[in-house]
């Protein structure tokens, strides 16, 4: 009788394969955001421009203030070309022969990098005072609150135009260190200190009457955290204050206040841009979107095409952050089960 040999039962393949890792919370994040288009869709269209920006210099044709007062440079069509260097001419020119292009990208620079440096500081500042006043609260978080609510009610936009108005017209009021002057006039290519003070000054004032909505969200974020147990876990071990606020409560509290910094970035770019449209914010030959908007209010009849040029870009960028700003708040929802 034929003896067959018995093969040897495989062994579970479940145990032979190696355990996936565990999905970071990173990751969770970035899966969550990837799945909303729209998001995804205005990241891509806000980082085309943001290239485009930083590229200033050398995808221009012409220089920043460069201008052909000669009558058959001004109002030129797009795609047209220069009659004095046979450049190129991507959008055409404006009243004075100023190449539209250029200026445009140039503003797309300066406008964005003052949109987002006026929130990254207002942000840094709220998140600060809200974490101090939502941790330690007493006597700390009543001077906050109050600081706070004086700031609230304040007539923001008569307020806004007069500050504006008083320190970009005479920046040397607001004693600005020189370090800040070169960074500004780095990223921003300006060649003269005082375009860079402007800039410092309007920076500052979005800054102090921005801080106040990130500060009450953050207060109430840490009032929730402070209160769960891995904090009390940690006071128990022996934790200070420090460490506890800065490995405990701001990571666990910081997620909405993210998504507030992207809807705080359409906000400083509109209340910039509408600064440059009144004529009290950064004024040329400095181009921004706004005073390039405003330039074209005399014409906007004759050549319909005119504001359009600026105003495209700034209605895609606002349009932009709030899509991104959707996208970050489900993927950061902690009901989200996916």
């Amino acid at each position: 009788m034929a003896i067959t040999a018995i093969k040897p039962q495989k062994e579970n393949e479940q145990a032979r394969k190696p355990l996936a890792r565990a999905d970071t919370q990173f990751n969770i994040v970035a899966r969550r955001f990837r799945r909303h288009r729209l998001a995804m869709v205005s990241l891509l269209v806000l980082g085309v421009i943001l290239v485009a920006s930083i590229l200033a210099k050398q995808i221009s044709p012409f220089e920043r203030d460069y201008l052909n007062v000669e009558s058959a440079a001004k109002f030129l069509p797009p795609l047209s070309r220069s009659p004095e260097t046979g450049a190129m001419h991507w959008l055409g020119t404006n009243q004075i022969g100023q190449d539209l292009f250029t200026r445009l990208v140039y503003a797309a620079r300066i406008s964005l990098t003052t949109a987002i440096l006026a929130t990254t500081l207002s942000t840094l500042v709220g998140t600060i005072l809200g974490t101090l006043a939502g941790y330690f609260r007493g006597i700390l978080d009543s001077v906050i609150q109050r600081v706070i609510d004086f700031f609230s009610n304040l007539p923001q936009l008569p307020i806004l135009l007069i500050l504006t108005a008083v320190l970009v017209t005479d920046p040397r009021l607001i004693p600005i260190p020189t370090f800040v002057i070169k960074f500004l006039q780095a990223i921003m290519l300006f060649d003269q200190e005082r375009e860079a003070r402007v800039v410092a000054a309007l920076i500052l004032i979005l800054t102090l009457l921005g801080w106040t909505g990130v500060a009450r969200l953050m207060r109430g974020q840490v009032l929730q955290v402070r209160e769960r147990d891995f904090v009390e876990g940690a006071r128990a071990l022996g934790a200070n204050s420090l460490a506890i606020i800065t490995r405990h409560i701001v990571p666990n509290a910081f997620p909405p206040v993210i998504v507030a910094f992207t809807l705080g970035l359409a906000a400083s770019l509109t209340a910039e841009t509408g600064l440059s449209f009144l004529g009290v914010g950064i004024q040329n030959p400095v181009p921004t979107w706004g005073n390039m908007l405003a330039f074209t209010q005399s014409y906007m009849f004759e050549r319909p095409y005119l504001p359009l040029i600026p105003a495209f870009p700034m209605f895609l960028c606002s349009v932009a952050f709030n899509f991104i700003g959707d996208g970050l708040r489900d993927a950061l929802d902690p009901r989200q089960t996916k």
